[in-house]
């Protein structure tokens, strides 16, 4: 049936409305039931990859460089967002810069200065997070179970003028409510104080005006933990303020005994990496799926405060790539805990370059890894081929490299796909003139990610001599011979374990015992003595050359005094064996009064001889760098990987709809595009068709 040209621009005009209805449906939030939601999923996953600047202005003391590090300047901020990252979180404590109640006022200064470091960081284009940090453990967790009102006032107050003062700031400045909080209390009233704390920040930053009703608003679970409690519950609270706006954060550490080096968790194994499934899987699971975004607010690994050897150099490169790959697999927004130890505030530099180059290269791809990043030869005894299996993680390998040279494969070594093997006449070359230590550093390249380094050593037993000292200042001379330790037991004549933590014979490193290689000795430390009693103790060191070294001390009072034993203990694979089976949440070690890895028992004194309120621990790696008596892990979880929370699905709520400069505004304007294009059709076809009827 032929159409007259009226019924034909009748038809046209339906299509064209159709097409402009479901553009505009698609870039107007208020048409679009998901837009919310999907604009604060934008805003978080723009975050990626966040850094923080630690230990400065959440540093307690006369100003920002209290606890070590120098006052920040614009050029730092600059090489910040130079090393690729997006956004940057500014911890910030407030005791000691605030008058008495009841108005509670920041001082004028401090806050001048907090906000001049905040406009350099929006300068540079990063996203910026502040919050309210130490104050959490200084006067919040047992002011709001002592002194209620008082305590809620005070922060309530303080929030109420960081909300006036940033309201009209760009909503890349966002506020988190407050830092790993914890609180004296029931388990029950810790989980009340925490919503009370969150509800009434939500209400003070909502009602402040300017940008403050839709500006993103981080809210922590009960101490930033994953356990499914601690994120059941903060999910409820984030329902109950029906809020699209609103980012969940928690803090990740790692496994336990692995983050610290104890109980012979020395390599990133099994354990380690199923711990990270399992709290990664959980946090999603509660949060993204269901439309709330999750920011990990710090990131790293416990034992960097004691100690930056306490975890082997490959073995720790392992855990960051694994980390991060599955974070992001997650569609978590991780950013890295750093108080001043990783990123050079004056030299701009890192402390560990191939740590930030393989970060670096795992925000974009996965990086392959090996077995081991070292190769041990014994000086004097014949050398044979040795093999090392890649993790290739989907990539393929490319070559080895000798001082940027291509090694030769089937002369120099072999690769069969999983395994690569050094020749032996390659690893007699590297180590013919007897040098102890690193002679060479091979290169094995990929198509992608990072490069991965393999360290050729040459090596002699090490040997450990005669000492004498007291439990405040006590070191073993120690002849290193081109070996490096990876843990040590402690056991008493009757094999008791010995010394702190006796659920495992392997202490923690830096914290009990640390190797200082420059100057050949090996440091026991107080913290070790402080729970060990008088008489024999055995200790035995183990290298990652493979040897055992036997060491006898003898204390008595506060005196000590140690010698070798004349036998070397049969050499093994260094430190594979240890105490696998570490107390869990459900477990209680040998001695019940003593601590388990995941929980330090209630009361428990701290070595500065102060008694330790539970739910009141200052953490560990944001001390003083230099502070190491502090023996505090951190809460963690080792819930089933299949552990799951549930939860209806996220509300909306028009009245906080959309965020600016979000990626999902790019959406739009490609909708809007695509419904210009529609109509441009249909016109031409409308034109065309009315001059053929005529």
């Amino acid at each position: 049936m032929k159409q007259t040209g009226s019924n034909l621009f009748l038809r046209s005009w339906m299509i064209l409305s159709l097409a402009v209805i479901v553009a505009v449906s698609l870039a107007n939030p208020s048409l679009a039931a998901e837009e919310s939601e999907a604009d604060i999923q934008a805003y978080v996953k723009d975050m990626q990859p966040g850094w923080n600047l630690g230990n400065t202005f959440d540093a307690v003391g006369a100003d920002e460089t209290a606890w070590g590090n120098p006052h920040v300047t614009e050029e730092f901020i600059k090489h910040v967002a130079d090393q690729g990252f997006k956004s940057i979180r500014i911890p910030v404590t407030f005791d000691g810069r605030q008058a008495a109640g009841p108005d509670y006022i920041i001082d004028a200064d401090f806050l001048e200065r907090l906000d001049q470091v905040i406009q350099w960081s929006l300068a540079e284009d990063l996203y910026v997070m502040i919050n309210i940090h130490h104050d959490s453990w200084i006067w919040l967790s047992e002011g709001m179970h002592h002194n209620h009102d008082e305590t809620l006032a005070r922060f309530e107050e303080t929030w109420k003028q960081l909300a006036e003062h940033f309201k009209d700031y760009s909503s890349k400045l966002m506020f988190e409510s407050i830092n790993e909080p914890q609180f004296n209390g029931t388990e029950q009233e810790q989980f009340e104080y925490l919503q009370e704390l969150n509800t009434a920040f939500h209400q003070i930053v909502r009602e402040s005006g300017g940008k403050n009703d839709t500006r993103p608003l981080v809210l922590p679970t009960l101490l930033t933990g994953s356990e499914p409690e601690k994120l059941s519950d903060l999910y409820e609270t984030i329902t109950e303020l029906n809020d699209p706006n609103i980012i969940s954060t928690v803090h990740y550490y790692g496994f336990w005994p692995f983050s610290v080096n104890i109980a012979g968790y020395t390599r990133f194994e099994e354990d380690t990496k199923n711990e990270i499934i399992s709290v990664f899987d959980r946090v999603h699971d509660t949060f993204v799926a269901k439309g709330i975004p999750v920011i990990i607010g710090e990131y790293g690994l416990l034992g960097f405060d004691t100690d930056m050897q306490a975890i082997e150099q490959g073995e720790k490169l392992k855990f960051f790539e694994f980390m991060i790959y599955y974070a992001q697999e997650k569609e978590l927004t991780h950013m890295l805990w750093d108080n001043g130890q990783h990123f050079g505030r004056t030299s701009y530099e890192w402390s560990d370059p191939a740590l930030y180059q393989l970060m670096k290269a795992s925000w974009t791809t996965r990086s392959a890894t090996a077995e081991s990043d070292f190769i041990y030869i014994k000086n004097n005894e014949e050398i044979e081929d040795q093999s090392l299996k890649l993790d290739l993680n989907g990539n393929q390998f490319i070559s080895l490299l000798l001082d940027e040279e291509k090694l030769l494969e089937g002369r120099d070594y072999l690769w069969d796909g999983q395994q690569l093997t050094f020749k032996a006449d390659l690893l007699k070359y590297l180590t013919e003139d007897g040098h102890l230590g690193t002679n060479a550093i091979l290169t094995a390249k990929f198509n992608q990610g990072a490069d991965w380094h393999f360290h050729i050593k040459t090596y002699e037993t090490p040997t450990l001599d005669k000492a004498e000292g007291t439990v405040a200042n006590f070191s073993i001379p120690t002849s290193f011979n081109g070996a490096e330790l990876a843990t040590m037991e402690a056991f008493y004549t009757d094999r008791e374990v010995a010394g702190p933590q006796d659920w495992t014979p392997f202490k923690e490193f830096g914290y009990t015992f640390s190797p200082d290689y420059e100057k050949d000795k090996m440091i026991m430390k107080e913290a070790f003595f402080n729970e060990a009693t008088d008489g024999e103790i055995e200790l035995t060191f183990h290298f990652w050359s493979g040897e055992k070294i036997p060491y006898t001390l003898t204390k008595d009072g506060n005196t000590v005094r140690g010698e070798t034993k004349t036998e070397t203990l049969e050499e093994e694979k260094p430190a594979e064996g240890g105490d696998k089976n570490p107390p869990r949440d459900n477990e209680q070690p040998k001695d019940k009064e003593k601590p388990s890895p995941i929980e330090k028992p209630d009361n428990e004194d701290d070595t500065s001889g102060n008694k330790v309120v539970p739910g009141n621990e200052e953490p560990r790696r944001e001390k003083v760098p230099n502070d190491k008596n502090d023996n505090q892990p951190a809460e963690i979880d080792v819930a089933p990987v299949n552990e799951r929370v549930d939860g209806t699905s996220k509300p909306n709520n028009d009245r906080y709809n959309r965020l600016p400069n979000t990626a999902t505004n790019l959406y739009n304007y490609l909708f809007l595009g695509l419904a210009f294009v529609l109509i441009g059709g249909i016109l031409a076809l409308y034109f065309r068709k009315r001059k053929i009827d005529k």
